[in-house]
């Protein structure tokens, strides 16, 4: 069997590229979050005030410093998604799109290792 990958360590397989010209390249995102404008949410439905509550915080994220405007129809339905997984009316094919839409915006260690984005802490002086 395989050793395990260990993103933790900075010489892991995890960080390395996976081909093409990324050989080794890291993103560093700031842990603090994206400080950019969130933009509004998309018309055509109501939105609860959870949903405008997570919207923020997901445009507030250190993976949305990476994501432009083209983003905002992934974010509003993995909304959708979340919010019928929540309340339990979520059919097997919502909870699948939820998980590609989560690994299309890097919100999951898997997307972020093959993204090359690594989540560092600039006020401490990490890289």
């Amino acid at each position: 069997m395989p050793k395990q990958r260990d993103p933790s360590r900075p010489y892991s397989r995890a960080h390395r590229g996976q081909g093409g010209g990324r050989a080794g390249l890291l993103v560093a995102l700031p842990a603090g979050g994206c400080t950019l404008p969130v933009p509004d949410m998309p018309a055509g439905r109501e939105w609860s005030e959870a949903d405008r509550a997570r919207w923020r915080e997901l445009w507030q994220s250190p993976q949305a410093t990476q994501w432009d405007d083209t983003a905002r129809g992934t974010v509003a339905v993995l909304l959708v998604y979340e919010s019928a997984i929540l309340a339990g009316t979520a059919s097997a094919w919502m909870a699948q799109e939820a998980r590609y839409a989560s690994e299309a915006l890097g919100l999951t260690p898997r997307a972020m290792a093959a993204l090359g984005w690594r989540i560092v802490d600039v006020e401490d002086g990490a890289p």
